[in-house]
């Protein structure tokens, strides 16, 4: 880290100096220890590039071998301050839009669900959060919060990212535009290096380490929709504060002795629907081979301003399955092998009995039980359901063969397909709403609906007086007699920085853009 800039590179910020706070956490022992507030405020410099790689190297160690970064308080405090620096989303204009499509169902009060998991199990199982987290998008509204392998060879980016017949650009899900997303889709992909830019400070010094850091702990606690509005409860505020947008979350974590730290790190951070889970096999889901150690957080029936954590023991046969090996669902491929088993799975082409299949439907399952929609005593989710509701209740109180029903209909009735479907279409509209918003006063786009960018069907770009360029049907976007198209001397043709002229995510000039009306 050098150079130090804020997040929006406008100005310089001071660097800081972490010695003191180093010379306290190391050895243990110290008569004044350092709190979960002071460790937390250290780590939030990170994300403004004010720490150099030393000391942040210095202290990601001390809190790996002191432990601390195991604890409750200073989990839930630095997933607190990574939460602040995280790009902003408009809280209001996205709550409107998800209370305005009232998909209230059962408990399910109509708002966010994750399912995440820390990852490092080292187990190399197959992509279960994310498939689970499209099948549920077929009932629930899903921010799946989700970033490229660190730890295995697929990561939930990497799955979506080698998806057929051609994968949802996933970096154009914005703070600016996630409104607009869930305005036509349940489902959302929040790609965390678009959500958490401060941590781009961060990558290099974790790699340069040996072991994993507090950042692989505290990442699925940091889901960037786990807020609540700016103004609410606060003075001069509307009043009382409303629910946060993250309604209900599902964390699988690979060591059983930090399942209690992050249930408690969850209640601290005001979560009143979650469910943190490990196999007995140290693994970061419910596992379909034997038990799963739960931890549930719940609303309190006796009190429902208050949450109870219950613990308890889930199997394969609580949700009316078989138990398979993990050797059957883990088959150790690469992103585009396992995003054919997905594409596979959404078009119901999987056998009834297939291990994976079994295992997705669990943790699926699971899902749908901790957002409260299984607790419904009636069922009309639509064409192919029976309407049929298991009501028998399994640990937890929790109605796990009711989830699995959910699930199996999701694919059976092609619901998740079309919520799959329906955000690679967005992702492209979403691509043309950022295109036409981000041209200077005095440049004029002439578009019709569908034109491709790159021909002169009614599409000229006017940049200085007089001087217009025509695109041919193929002419190559940086082209006429060496001008760089887009560029006038250093003038940026309306662009946000990473955004290039006709292109994003991968797209090079010659490709033409095409964006069909959300469906």
């Amino acid at each position: 880290m050098s150079g130090a800039r804020d997040p929006a590179g406008v100005r310089e910020l001071p660097p800081v100096d972490l010695k003191p706070l180093l010379a306290r956490l190391w050895p243990l022992g110290h008569p004044d220890p350092v709190s979960p507030d002071q460790i937390a405020e250290a780590i939030s410099y990170f994300f403004t590039n004010q720490v150099s790689d030393a000391q942040a190297g210095a202290l990601l160690m001390c809190l790996h071998f002191t432990g601390l970064d195991r604890q409750a308080e200073v989990l839930a405090k630095t997933a607190q301050c990574m939460l602040k620096a995280a790009a902003k989303i408009d809280q209001s204009a996205l709550r409107a839009v998800i209370e305005g499509r009232r998909r209230k169902e059962g408990g399910y009060e109509g708002g966010l669900v994750d399912i995440v998991g820390t990852g490092g199990d080292s187990h190399n199982t197959f992509n279960i959060s994310t498939t689970a987290s499209i099948l549920a998008s077929s009932l629930l509204f899903i921010a799946k919060h989700g970033n490229k392998a660190s730890t295995s060879k697929s990561g939930s980016a990497d799955l979506l990212n080698c998806m057929e017949p051609r994968p949802p650009q996933i970096a154009r899900i914005r703070p600016d535009t996630i409104a607009e997303l869930y305005s036509h889709t349940n489902y959302g992909f929040l790609f965390a290096p678009v959500f958490h830019p401060g941590m781009r400070y961060v990558a290099p010094i974790r790699r340069e380490l040996p072991w994993r850091t507090i950042f692989n702990l505290v990442g699925p606690l940091a889901n960037p929709t786990d807020l609540h509005d700016d103004d609410a409860g606060s003075p001069g505020g509307s009043g009382s504060r409303p629910p946060p947008l993250l309604e209900a979350r599902m964390i699988g974590v690979a060591r059983k002795d930090i399942g209690p730290a992050f249930a408690r790190a969850l209640q601290l951070a005001g979560a009143r629907k979650a469910l943190v889970v490990c196999g007995d096999e140290e693994l970061d889901e419910i596992s379909c081979a034997g038990d799963t150690l739960c931890w549930r957080i719940r609303p309190d029936p006796s009190d429902p301003s208050a949450t109870v954590t219950e613990h308890f023991l889930l199997h394969p046969r609580h949700f009316g399955l078989p138990a398979h090996p993990l050797a059957d669902v883990s088959p150790g491929k690469e992103p585009a092998e396992n995003a054919a088993i997905l594409r596979r799975i959404l078009d119901g082409a999987v056998p009834d009995d297939d291990p994976i299949l079994h295992f997705v439907l669990i943790n699926t399952a699971a899902l749908f039980v901790v957002s409260g929609i299984c607790d419904a005593d009636t069922s009309d989710m639509g064409p192919g359901d029976d309407g049929v509701v298991i009501k028998e209740r399994g640990p937890g109180g929790g109605r796990w063969k009711e989830g699995v029903r959910r699930a199996r209909w999701a694919i059976r009735s092609g619901e998740a397909a079309r919520q799959w479907a329906n955000l690679f279409n967005l992702a492209l509209s979403l691509c043309r709403l950022r295109f036409n918003a981000r041209f200077d006063v005095g440049c004029d786009v002439g578009c019709d609906v569908g034109c491709d960018v790159g021909c002169d069907v009614g599409f000229d770009v006017g940049f200085d007086v007089g001087f217009d360029v025509g695109f041919d049907v193929g002419c190559d976007v940086g082209c006429d007699v060496g001008f760089d198209v887009g560029f006038d001397v250093g003038f940026d043709v309306g662009f946000d920085v990473g955004f290039d002229v006709g292109c994003d995510a991968g797209f090079d000039g010659t490709v033409p853009f095409f964006f069909p009306s959300p469906s």
